[in-house]
């Protein structure tokens, strides 16, 4: 596992690749094995992998999203909030699992934050998103996460680079 940590980026470019039912199975899975709080599980996940969908979906917010049309395949993470009162964690730690995930199996992929974002001055990305794969509104959309065979080479960050000044111990 720490090798994964240590080499995972956050990837924003893509190859035009399909990626193999096997392994979208596989970060399913994953998705569905991560912790939730008291197992509420109150989560949901649309995967996408239609380019016209993606396409929309690369438009959710006014900055920061539209790298996300290269993508092979996009997960949008959901939540029910009435479920449970950590539906953000819950729903923090499954991207987190698909990212993982995803590296593991040689992908590559990059969070897109669309809770309290911007898709115009008219509407929120929570609703462009909502409307884009007809998502109740009962279900609040945490984020997107881009998936794909990555298209740029980044190193890992050193571990001389990390910030072990945000590390106390036994108190602040």
């Amino acid at each position: 596992m720490i090798d994964i940590l240590r080499t995972r980026r956050s990837i924003r470019k893509f190859k035009d690749r399909k990626i193999e039912e096997e392994k979208i199975e596989i970060i399913r899975e994953a998705m569905l094995r991560s912790p939730s709080g008291r197992t509420r599980n109150p989560w949901r996940f649309v995967f996408v992998d239609n380019k016209d969908l993606i396409e929309k979906l690369s438009k959710a917010k006014e900055h920061g999203s539209a790298f996300m049309k290269s993508a092979a395949l996009a997960i949008a993470v959901c939540g029910d909030e009435k479920e449970s009162d950590t539906w953000i964690e819950d729903c923090s730690i499954a991207a987190v699992f698909s990212q993982l995930t995803a590296h593991s199996l040689g992908l590559g992929s990059c969070w897109v934050h669309i809770r309290n974002r911007k898709h115009s001055d008219e509407i929120t990305s929570e609703e462009y998103v909502r409307g884009v794969l007809s998502i109740p509104e009962s279900l609040r959309v945490h984020s997107v996460i881009a998936a794909g065979y990555s298209d740029e080479e980044k190193d890992g960050i050193p571990k001389d680079e990390l910030q072990y000044d945000k590390i106390k111990y036994n108190g602040f």
